[in-house]
Formats: C-alpha cells, structure tokens, sequence
C-alpha cells in the first residue's frame, strides 16, 4: 500500500522532543492532562449539540464536527508522542508512520475547510440576517459539513503517496515527535526537488484557499459591523463571530508558519514548539474559547447541570 518493496527502511526512529531525561516524566504528566481534558472538553461539546435542541442550529453543528475532529486530530500524534516520553528509544513502523501522517493531514485538512464554512456561516448570519434560514438551511449545512470531510480525504491522498514512493535507506531517524513531511523529506536518499516543490505548493494552495475565503467572510463581517449605528448591536454582532476568529487566527498563525515559507534550514526546537501548539495545545482551546465566549454553550451546560 504505502510502497514498502521499494525501501529498504523498515521503522523509523521518532527523536521526539528531544527534551533533558529529567524534564520527560513531567512533560508526559502535563500533555497527558492536555490529551485528557481536550477528549473530554470537544466531547462535551459534540454530546451538548447533539442532546440540546437549542443547539440544533448550523453554527453548532459545525462546532460539533470541528470537535469530532479535534479528538482524532490530536490523537493521530499525541499518544505516539507520550509513548516516546517514557521510551529509551521511540520506534514506528514504515507504515505506521505513513498512516500516522495520512491522518494527521487528513483531518488538520478537514479542520481548514471547517473553519473556512465557519466563517461563511458567521459572514450570512451577520451580513444577511433575513435570509440567513434560506441561505443556510439544515440540508445545506450538512452537505458543507459532509463536503468538508469527504474533500479531505482524497485531497490528503495527494502528498501522502508522493512521500511514501520516495527511496528510503538510512538514516531512519525522524528529528521530531510526529510523522511530518518535512523531516520525511530530508531522510529520502535522492532528493527530488520536484517532489517536493509539487507537495510544497499542493499543502500551500490549500491553506492559502481557505485562510483566503475565510479573510473574505470576515472582511464582509467587519464592514457590516461597522455600519450598526449602536455600540451595544456592534459588541453583540462581534461577539457571534470572536470565539471563531480566535481559533482562525491561532490556528491558521501557526500551520502557515510551519508549511508557507522559504527553503533552509529552520531550527527544529523552534519548529516542534510550534508543532505542539497546533498539534496538542489548540484542540484543547477550541472547546475552551467557544464554552466560555458562547452564552448559548454556557446555559447548555447550566441546563444539563440543573436537572443531574
């Protein structure tokens, strides 16, 4: 499947965050807290939209499927990477480490394509208010929200199959604790430049799409805010929009970082301290910022309270 006859590289070896052995037993008990309280913040999320009718409205819907997301988007890597914590040596297999990066992208892609329908979600509710149920029925969001996911599917299998026909014949060591197209791309014993522009551009034409589309929904957003005449109607028209905008620009900051930007060397300490923000921290974020900004999500949980 993954082109094994053709390298002679069986596992891969993770270097992980290469931290001193003394700080690894705290840092495991620390992204373990993370993983724990991000599975069970985006699950109390996705149980809310599905249990409160009140929720049952097209924004939630998507918070839901952005949830659903973040829980198998962070344990794509977070598990492997607390397993290398407390191991001498941090092996992956050739294949597991191409399925470890198949899903990682995968759903890092549905997560971009999420938060684009987001903000156009957020651009129809503010900027047309009155047509908003036409322009944004049940049937319409769902089929944006299965569209989303069944576009990254195959739009992942692209760069993934690219890397794994590559040539692989030592080294086998990974300097990360993820399988990432980068470090993957410097173990290849030919380097294909054109292999490399082609997957540089493919994962660039993707973030600067929907980062693009999702920049146009929220200048329409700001433009028509600005226009209420009350304070009080811009600050309620703002906050409808803020918990979302948040998670862009984190999110988006920080894979176009790592993924739109010159050849060269770029110091790997740097770049997994960039990695475990958007790997491990920003799913825990997602259920944080949109429980404590969102009213509705907060008499949600009151209401669930209440009655257990």
């Amino acid at each position: 499947m993954w082109g094994r006859n053709q390298t002679e590289v069986n596992v891969f070896i993770l270097y992980g965050l290469s931290v001193h052995q003394d700080a690894q037993v705290p840092l495991f008990a620390l992204f373990l807290g993370i993983y724990t309280l991000t599975l069970v913040g985006n699950m109390i999320i996705i149980m809310l939209v599905w249990s409160e009718p009140r929720l049952h409205k097209p924004m939630y819907i998507f918070l839901g499927n952005l949830s659903f997301v973040e829980i198998w988007y962070t344990t794509s890597t977070v598990p492997k990477m607390l397993s290398g914590l407390l191991s001498r040596i941090n092996y992956i297999s050739f294949n597991g480490c191409f399925l470890q990066f198949y899903f990682f992208f995968c759903l890092g892609t549905t997560e971009c394509f999420l938060l684009t329908v987001m903000g156009y979600d957020r651009y129809l509710a503010i900027c047309h208010p009155l047509r908003y149920h036409v322009l944004m029925s049940s049937r319409k969001c769902s089929c944006l929200a299965a569209s989303c996911w069944i576009i990254s599917l195959f739009w992942s299998l692209f760069p993934i199959t690219l890397v794994s026909q590559l040539p692989f014949c030592g080294p086998n060591e990974i300097n990360h604790f993820l399988c990432d197209p980068g470090p993957l791309l410097e173990l290849s014993c030919v380097r294909y430049y054109k292999t490399e522009m082609a997957i540089s551009v493919y994962i660039a034409l993707m973030l600067l799409l929907t980062f693009s589309f999702t920049l146009i929904s929220y200048t329409f957003i700001i433009q028509t805010i600005v226009k209420i005449p009350s304070s009080s109607g811009r600050l309620k028209a703002f906050s409808t929009c803020a918990s979302h905008l948040i998670v862009v620009t984190i999110f988006f900051g920080c894979v176009m970082y790592m993924y739109i930007r010159p050849p060269g060397k770029h110091p790997f300490s740097f770049d997994k301290v960039v990695a475990v923000f958007y790997t491990v921290v920003t799913p825990l974020l997602n259920p944080v910022i949109y429980a404590l900004r969102n009213k509705e999500v907060l008499d949600a949980v009151k209401k669930i309270m209440v009655i257990h």
